[in-house]
């Protein structure tokens, strides 16, 4: 049995990003990885632009008056010629002539018909966004690696990119064992229970843009198990378990994956909950095996799960959000084991809740963190300075 921090450290060393890509549409990319460099194809803008209503001005020395000679609206295509002391009513995006030097705000000025009366000097340069100020033709836009976001989708689309080329998602399986388990909406009878965890898992995946996922149920036999594991990984990137990684009699996870070739890189983890935790690999197959009960399932989920993916799809820089809090209340650990704490952060304060059974999903459907408690520590006092991870939730 390991600790947390080794456990972490051999996810690290053992996921690396796919070498595969795919060329999607900008607007269907949010939280897609970039798989090369992007390069502006025009300047942004690609005219100078008013950044403010008001005037353009060809500056005349110490001269307080100037004649309008006409008006380009957001939009105009056409190209006034203004001689000194001539000036073009402008609206902010509108392009400024190239015989302008400043553009002056509505607010500094006094019009009477066609003229116009500066009330603030002028300033050569001022509200006018130059050329390619933003980026310029063939610069580097975005780079490699980046994660697209709503803002990086808007800034790809002002530049009349329309599709990029991104790390490839994983196909993920999800398989669940369990013969005391049963469906929503069939009747429960004596000895089964509702199962949760498929679910669970897969809107998880879905809330972090994960949606090549697969759902597969498997009863407690050993020829069944390893034919649907055999299936899962052959047809999937990355493979998640869920139960049967114990070591009771009808648990037939953890035969069954040595049974098809796949790399025990850590079994069982020095942590609460979620001790019974399996990684390995097979090739380039990703499995994890978690524990059956709900809590301790999401928990390693949160935890190693969803680092593993972000990293397979290309997000390198990809971390846990972790911070330091304050708590609000004292906490007496049993055992020793590291553990993970269905908490609530709010405002740099973290509240451990009630219910910590890794059975239980109660305090889970409330809970917006975790706060680590590592394996030397027994008692945190309220005030005490803690670490936390918040979910994404």
């Amino acid at each position: 049995m390991i600790t947390v921090e080794e456990a972490f450290k051999l996810v690290q060393n053992n996921i690396h990003p796919t070498n595969t890509s795919e060329n999607i549409p900008v607007i269907k990319s949010v939280g897609y990885v970039l798989f090369k460099d992007v390069y502006s194809p025009i300047n942004m803008p690609p005219f100078r632009q008013s950044a403010m209503d008001g005037y353009a001005l060809n500056l005349q020395n110490d001269t307080i008056n100037y004649t309008i000679i006409d008006e380009v609206k957001a939009g105009d295509g056409h190209h006034p010629v203004l001689k000194s002391g001539e000036a073009v009513r402008l609206f902010t995006g509108s392009a400024v002539p190239d015989t302008a030097n400043t553009v002056i705000m509505q607010e500094k000025v006094t019009r009477e018909g066609n003229n116009l009366l500066l009330n603030s000097p002028a300033v050569e340069n001022e509200n006018i966004r130059p050329l390619g100020e933003q980026v310029e033709k063939d610069a580097l836009a975005l780079k490699k690696g980046t994660k697209l976001t709503p803002a990086a989708i808007g800034y790809l689309t002002t530049l009349g990119i329309s599709e990029v080329e991104v790390f490839t998602k994983p196909s993920i399986a999800i398989v669940t064992t369990g013969n005391e388990l049963i469906e929503a909406g069939q009747k429960l009878t004596y000895g089964k229970i509702y199962e949760s965890n498929s679910g669970m898992l897969l809107t998880a995946l879905q809330s972090l843009g994960y949606h090549k996922v697969s759902i597969t149920k498997v009863k407690d036999d050993y020829a069944s198990t390893m034919a649907s594991l055999d299936k899962a990984i052959s047809e999937n990137d990355v493979v998640l378990i869920s139960g049967g990684i114990s070591v009771g009699d009808y648990d037939f996870v953890g035969k069954a994956l040595l049974e098809l070739g796949v790399k025990q890189i850590f079994y069982k983890v020095k942590q609460k909950p979620g001790k019974p935790l399996f990684f390995g690999k097979k090739e380039d197959k990703v499995i994890f095996a978690l524990p059956g009960n709900p809590a301790s399932a999401l928990s390693s989920f949160y935890v190693y799960v969803n680092y593993s993916l972000q990293k397979l799809s290309g997000n390198k820089n990809f971390s846990l959000n972790r911070l330091t809090a304050t708590l609000t209340s004292s906490y007496f650990k049993k055992g020793p084991r590291a553990q993970f704490l269905k908490a609530h952060f709010d405002n740099g304060k973290v509240t451990i809740l009630e219910g910590q059974s890794s059975a239980m999903l109660h305090t889970f459907a409330i809970a917006n963190a975790s706060v680590y408690v590592p394996a030397e520590v027994n008692n945190l006092s309220e005030g005490d300075a803690v670490k936390v991870i918040l979910l994404p939730v």
